[in-house]
């Protein structure tokens, strides 16, 4: 079953703390949407991150976005207690154009989420 209007707007608020995040350089935004469980995998720069959502944190709070940062929330799908968030950033620290893919579960009433996986541009990997 379709989830309504409003609980897509509801998905897009929670993301909207991960982007908060990543554009201010601050991860406490995001700590507010992440569980502590929660996963991270993708390429930085060529290097494989995976693990434990920490790494993120310590990312966003060593890089801000930076001027020229810009980013894009698209809600994939919502289901009852599933959502699938697309999140495009581009010039992230000045040089980095990510796509981000953020899997949310509705726990206790509220979008949490659970898992982040996410892509560089190959055009912005520094060698």
């Amino acid at each position: 079953m379709r989830a309504s209007i409003e609980e897509y707007k509801a998905v897009e608020d929670a993301a909207m703390k991960f982007v908060k995040s990543v554009a201010e350089g601050n991860s406490s935004y995001a700590k507010e949407l992440f569980i502590d469980e929660a996963v991270l995998f993708g390429y930085l720069d060529g290097k494989l991150e995976h693990g434990r959502i920490e790494q993120f944190y310590r990312n966003v709070d060593t890089v801000g976005g930076g001027d020229n940062f810009k980013a894009h929330i698209d809600v994939i799908a919502v289901e009852e207690t599933l959502a699938v968030v697309r999140v495009l950033e581009e010039k992230w620290g000045g040089r980095i154009d990510f796509t981000d893919y953020l899997l949310l579960l509705k726990m206790n009433g509220e979008w949490k989420c659970v898992a982040k996986a996410y892509n560089q541009n190959s055009d912005t990997i520094k060698k």
